[in-house]
């Protein structure tokens, strides 16, 4: 009997993705199958998983003929799965052994109708590990200004990666990713669930999985097309409150829009934020300090500050 399905959607890393399945199939959790959507062709990736789906009968794969886009890869995935919980896992992302049977152990354990399982993470980037998130949400914070209303500069303070998704079968096909959302398609789901009654997200408070975090290399989630991300946030303004929507906009299409030299941004942003949003000093300060330091030169200090022995707390070295 499968009580835990992964799906993993999947394209052109044939090695990232068989470090993944391979931390699905060491997992302490025994009852689970493994679903690789491979998002259009790739003959690559197909010859990859020939030896696993021959000798361990819990991998399928799934290759779809053309790409549909990683919302709807993970939905097609869903669609294949057998087991009452779904748990999702990027391609270039790994598991701990137990995170799945902790994390079955809490959901279980939650009287919550409308259950998000997550989990603390490592956070691999190429000068330093993070451990993310560094706070659980508050009594009553709603989801979305968790996620979204950073008190720092540093990314991590709120965090429900992807890769730590844990939910029932049922409440992925009553609310499927979006279809043709191109960016913030982990997001759109979380603010979009996070709004219906009752709904909670269940942490293990455990690192239980590693983010890795390749921060020169360019991804869909990546791309700094800040324009994209300020229609999608004025199309679904009705998914954020005014504390997450300043939050969003100043942290993080405001940096994607410096990092293109679009000045004329600004004022355009600025007046977003006082229109229909709810804002302190602080934001500013941040919107402020990551408008005017490159990426890079934030990274740094980032990776500084982790190094300094008064913050090591808030960073876990391997």
């Amino acid at each position: 009997m499968v009580l835990v399905s992964t799906v993993i959607p999947t394209r052109g890393r044939p090695e990232l993705l068989l470090r993944a399945v391979n931390s699905v199939l060491a997992q302490t959790l025994r009852e689970i199958e493994v679903v690789i959507v491979i998002d259009g062709e790739d003959r690559a990736t197909e010859l990859a998983l020939e030896r696993l789906v021959r000798e361990d009968r819990r991998v399928n794969v799934v290759a779809l003929g053309s790409s549909v886009g990683g919302s709807d890869a993970r939905n097609r995935g869903v669609d294949a799965a057998s087991g009452e919980w779904i748990a999702f896992l990027d391609d270039d992302d790994e598991w701990l052994p137990g995170k799945l049977q902790a994390q079955l152990e809490a959901v279980t354990a939650s009287t919550a109708p409308v259950v998000i399982g997550t989990c603390k993470i490592i956070a691999r980037t190429p000068g330093n590990d993070y451990v993310w998130p560094r706070r659980l949400p508050k009594q009553g914070e709603p989801i979305c200004e968790y996620l979204l209303a950073r008190r720092t500069l540093s990314r991590g303070e709120g965090s429900i990666q992807t890769s730590t998704f844990f939910v029932r079968r049922a409440l992925m096909k009553d609310q499927p990713f979006k279809s043709g959302q191109l960016k913030h398609q982990d997001t759109e789901w979380l603010l979009r669930v996070g709004q219906l009654p009752g709904a909670e997200a269940v942490f293990v408070n455990d690192v239980m999985a590693i983010h890795y975090i390749e921060e020169e290399r360019v991804s869909v989630s990546s791309k700094a097309n800040w324009r994209y991300s300020l229609e999608w946030v004025r199309r679904d303004r009705h998914l954020f409150t005014p504390r997450a929507l300043t939050g969003f906009v100043l942290h993080q299409i405001a940096p994607e829009a410096s990092e293109q030299g679009e000045w004329r941004a600004f004022p355009m942003l600025f007046f977003d934020v006082l229109r229909h949003g709810k804002s302190e000093a602080r934001d500013f300060a941040i919107f402020l300090a990551m408008w005017l330091l490159p990426r890079r030169r934030r990274r740094r200090l980032r990776d500084w500050m982790a190094r300094r022995p008064a913050l090591r707390p808030l960073v876990h070295s391997r």
